[in-house]
């Protein structure tokens, strides 16, 4: 028997993450863990740049009609992303590492936009 496909949505979420992984590792980041879910939240990706750890929030708009991708990240988002992140970190014992808190936005056209340290804790 076969599983359902995934709707339409969470089809292009994953090609999202996928494009956004890709182009993070050609850019020297290695991946750590995708997906990562607990009660409080979710993160797309955690990878690392050298040392410091980082957790990547993947954000896909067809347009910036309505803001984009990047308008999409408000405070409560950031907020359950940093929870989740507080998590992640007890629970792998990673107290020790540095981390920062990346986006990459694509756009409708395939156009990538990195933001390195889109917000702090």
């Amino acid at each position: 028997m076969f599983g359902k496909l995934k709707p339409a949505h969470l089809q292009t979420g994953d090609r999202a993450e996928q494009q956004a992984l890709n182009y993070l590792q050609a850019q020297g980041l290695t991946h750590v863990c995708s997906n990562f879910r607990c009660k409080v939240g979710e993160l797309d990706l955690i990878m690392k740049d050298g040392e410091a750890l980082v957790v990547i929030e993947v954000r896909f708009r067809k347009s910036e009609q309505f803001g984009g991708a990047l308008a999409s990240i408000d405070r409560q988002k950031q907020a359950r992303i940093i929870a989740a992140t507080q998590h992640y970190v007890i629970i792998n014992r990673l107290s020790h590492c540095a981390i920062r808190f990346d986006v990459v936005a694509i756009s409708g056209d395939s156009r990538i936009n990195w933001i390195k340290n889109a917000f702090q804790t």
